[in-house]
C-alpha cells in the first residue's frame, strides 16, 4: 500500500509541476555532464526495475513486484527527460513539460492500479475464474460425482494455497465410498493445481425416485423465475418424510433474507405438505 501511494504521489507531483512550466515556460538548460548523469540513471534503474520485479513474481510478493515497477516507471520518467533534452539541443524545441503531463499520467494510472490490487488483497476478491473451473473440472471428473459448487479459496502466502468445495453424490453410496471419494478429489486437486482442500461437503442426489425428480424440475423452475436467484443446486428430496432441502445462489443485488423468505413461500404453496429447508448462498467464485 505505502509503494502504490508513493507511485500515485509521484505521479500527481509529476503532473503539477508539468502543468506549472506549461503555463510558466521556463528555458531548458541541460549540460553534458547533466544528459550523462540521467543516462546511466536510465540504465540502472531498468536493470534494477526489472531484476525487482522478476524477484517479486518469483516470490509471489505483491509488495516487491510493485517496487520493480515503481523503479521502472522512475527509468521511464527519466527517458523522457533525456528524450525532451536530445530534442531540444539539435532542434531547439522544449517538450519536456509536455511530455512530463503524459509520463505523469501513466504513473497515476499504475500507482490506482497497484492500490486497488492491495486493497483487493486486504479486504478480499473474488475468485480467480480460471481456477475456479479448473478446480470443479478436476472434480468432475471423478465417476461418482455429478456436480461441484460453492468453491471458495484462500492464500495465505507464496505456495500456500488452501480451498473448500461441495460435491454432489448419489445417494446410495456409502460413507467408506464417500471417504474414498473425497480422498481422491483432494489429491489429485492437489497434485494438478497445487491446492489443498481442507473441507470437502458433500450433497445428496436422488438416484431411484422419480417423485422426487418431478419435484427437482418443478421448485427449479420456480426458483429460476427469479432474475436474482442465479442457481440452484444440492436438492434431495425424501417422500417418504416429507422434507426438501437445496441451496439457492443469490445475487449480490437482493438481501438474502427477504429473497429466501420470498422463495420459501412460493415452494410451500407448491408442496404445502413438505418441510422446506432453503440454504442461500452467495456469488463469490464461477
Amino acid at each position: 500500500m505505502i509503494v502504490a501511494a508513493l507511485v500515485l504521489y509521484a505521479g500527481i507531483t509529476s503532473l503539477v509541476e508539468s502543468v506549472k512550466k506549461i503555463i510558466h515556460p521556463e528555458a531548458a538548460d541541460y549540460s553534458t555532464v547533466s544528459i550523462v548523469i540521467i543516462s546511466v540513471a536510465i540504465v540502472v534503474k531498468l536493470l534494477l526495475g526489472m531484476y525487482v520485479k522478476k524477484q517479486g513474481k518469483k516470490a509471489k510478493s505483491g509488495a516487491l513486484a510493485a517496487s520493480g515497477s515503481d523503479a521502472l516507471f522512475d527509468a521511464i520518467l527519466s527517458s523522457s527527460v533525456l528524450a525532451s533534452a536530445v530534442v531540444y539541443l539539435i532542434w531547439g524545441v522544449s517538450l519536456e513539460a509536455y511530455v512530463g503531463v503524459v509520463i505523469a499520467g501513466f504513473i497515476i494510472k499504475a500507482g490506482i492500479e497497484m492500490m486497488i490490487e492491495t486493497l483487493n488483497d486486504i479486504i478480499g476478491k473474488r475468485d480467480d475464474a480460471e481456477t475456479t473451473r479448473e478446480l470443479k473440472a478436476i472434480i468432475c471428473a471423478e465417476d461418482a460425482v455429478l456436480g461441484a459448487y460453492d468453491v471458495t479459496l484462500f492464500n495465505y502466502g507464496p505456495n500456500k494455497n488452501y480451498g473448500s468445495v461441495h460435491v454432489e453424490l448419489p445417494d446410495h453410496l456409502s460413507v467408506d465410498d464417500v471417504d474414498r471419494i473425497t480422498r481422491k478429489i483432494q489429491t489429485d486437486v492437489f497434485q494438478k493445481t497445487g491446492v489443498i482442500l481442507t473441507g470437502i461437503g458433500v450433497y445428496s442426489y436422488n438416484t431411484s425416485d422419480d417423485e422426487a425428480a418431478r419435484m427437482r424440475n418443478a421448485i427449479q423452475k420456480t426458483v429460476m423465475a427469479h432474475d436474482w436467484a442465479l442457481q440452484i443446486h444440492g436438492f434431495y428430496a425424501d417422500t417418504e418424510k416429507k422434507t426438501v432441502r437445496f441451496d439457492v445462489v443469490v445475487s449480490f443485488d437482493v438481501e438474502r433474507k427477504e429473497a429466501i423468505s420470498v422463495l420459501l413461500g412460493e415452494v410451500k404453496a407448491l408442496y404445502p405438505d413438505y418441510q422446506i429447508q432453503i440454504i442461500p448462498d452467495i456469488d463469490v467464485s464461477d
